[in-house]
């Protein structure tokens, strides 16, 4: 503990100090995070955003690759780096190994999935359709209609069909939302909206 001490007084005095090679640890380790994040945006919010909007063939499989990816441990990736550069990889005649640009693509590596699997999320509605949503003529109706009936289901799922039913009942008798879906299946209308949403980003193309 003591030895923790003495390490943490001396960062602080080299921070106090403005110490140059200190600085220039930091300032590296900003550049290569920066810079791995500038490229993993660029790389994964278009696929992610692709992967939100439209139905593309093998959907699903790319969604599961990019779950999968999202636990991948960094010693691996390194590792993999660390092949594909080393002089004997190929990619060795870059002479990248052991550089900043070897860091910036590990980190790249392993920043890309967790954009794509972020802005994929955000493509899902933020809030179940209300009233005005189903009226004639409004937009997207038959994805209204789509997204009502997966709320339905979600709910048969977890209270079963009595709750269901039990719960449209005391609805249309003018029941409030929050209090009747704590009733009928434990659930907050934030917690249910979360779990709808979840439902929706994982649909199969």
């Amino acid at each position: 503990m003591e030895e923790f001490g003495r390490a943490f007084a001396l960062a602080l005095t080299l921070l106090g100090a403005l110490d140059r090679e200190l600085i220039g640890i930091v300032g590296l380790s900003l550049r290569v995070s920066l810079s791995a994040t500038l490229l993993a945006f660029c790389l994964g919010a278009p696929l992610g955003a692709m992967l939100a909007v439209y139905r593309l063939p093998g959907r699903q499989v790319w969604l599961v690759a990019v779950n999968a990816l999202l636990g991948l441990p960094p010693v691996v990736v390194g590792l993999a780096v660390y092949v594909l550069l080393s002089r004997a990889g190929p990619l060795g005649a870059l002479g990248l190994l052991f550089t900043p640009g070897a860091m910036i693509a590990a980190q790249t590596v392993l920043a890309t999935p967790i954009v794509i699997a972020l802005v994929h999320r955000s493509g899902a509605p933020r809030h179940l359709p209300d009233a005005q949503q189903f009226q004639a003529g409004a937009k997207d109706l038959e994805a209204r209609y789509e997204s009502a009936w997966l709320a339905c289901r979600l709910l048969a799922r977890d209270g079963g069909p009595g709750a269901l039913v039990g719960f449209y009942r005391a609805m249309d008798r003018g029941g409030e939302l929050r209090p009747e879906l704590q009733r009928w299946f434990g659930l907050t209308p934030a917690a249910f909206t979360e779990q709808w949403r979840t439902l929706l980003s994982h649909l199969p193309a």
